[in-house]
């Protein structure tokens, strides 16, 4: 940016939005530039840095990028996904809008991006499978009344932990999916099973497993 300014004399303003916000945050002109950083927050928008349970966390600690959509809903915003209840559940939950993006706030009010906070079941099912108790496993979203959505795994058990207490064995493999991956990527709810819904080919089919989860009759 440096090098951009010395050679053009213009400053380069960065920012941060999406599809369903337009501009979330921003380094507007009569602000200080920080170079990297997103700026700060659009007059628009009340933007908190969240953590797991949708409080503000404190300065330069990452969380979860949100804006406040309780008790007043900002002028024009999006209500939902179209067709899409658990997208929307997942992103609305605590009274606020949860953007997938993990970021922190400075001491003057600067947002930075951190990365990416969205769940994939590949990566929770590949944390469980290092885990000696684990034969297999299939990991979908589950609806949660605080939450809205929270990530769910149906798990094999292997012949040596079938004995086991499955209370400790639930917060163990949790602990472990935590430590493999990040401590909010967990499974918040873990079922033992003794099969998967799988197709002929064997594939796992986890629509079955979403649809029972979310009271929808598979088809």
């Amino acid at each position: 940016m440096e090098k951009w300014k010395e050679q053009t004399g213009l400053d380069i303003y960065e920012g941060y939005g999406q599809t369903e916000t337009v501009l979330i945050c921003g380094n507007f002109k009569s602000m200080k530039i920080k170079p990297g950083s997103m700026g700060k927050p659009s007059p628009a928008y009340d933007v908190q840095i969240i953590d797991e349970n949708c409080k503000p966390v404190s300065l330069g600690t990452e969380g979860n990028i949100a804006i406040r959509v309780e008790p007043v809903r900002p002028l024009n915003f999006f209500s939902g996904y179209l067709g899409d209840p658990e997208r929307t559940a997942l992103s609305m939950r605590g009274g606020f809008y949860l953007t997938g993006d993990r970021g922190l706030e400075d001491e003057d009010g600067y947002i930075w991006f951190v990365g990416r906070y969205r769940i994939g079941p590949f990566e929770v099912e590949s944390a469980l499978i290092e885990h000696p108790a684990v034969a297999e496993s299939a990991v979908v979203s589950s609806p949660d009344p605080i939450r809205g959505e929270v990530v769910k795994a149906f798990v094999i058990l292997t012949p040596g932990y079938t004995s086991h207490s499955p209370e400790e064995l639930i917060t163990e493999l949790q602990e472990h999916v935590k430590k493999v991956t990040a401590p909010y990527k967990y499974p918040r709810k873990i079922e033992f099973v003794q099969q998967l819904p799988k197709t002929i080919s064997g594939k796992i089919q986890r629509i079955k497993l979403r649809n029972k989860e979310w009271g929808r009759a598979s088809h």
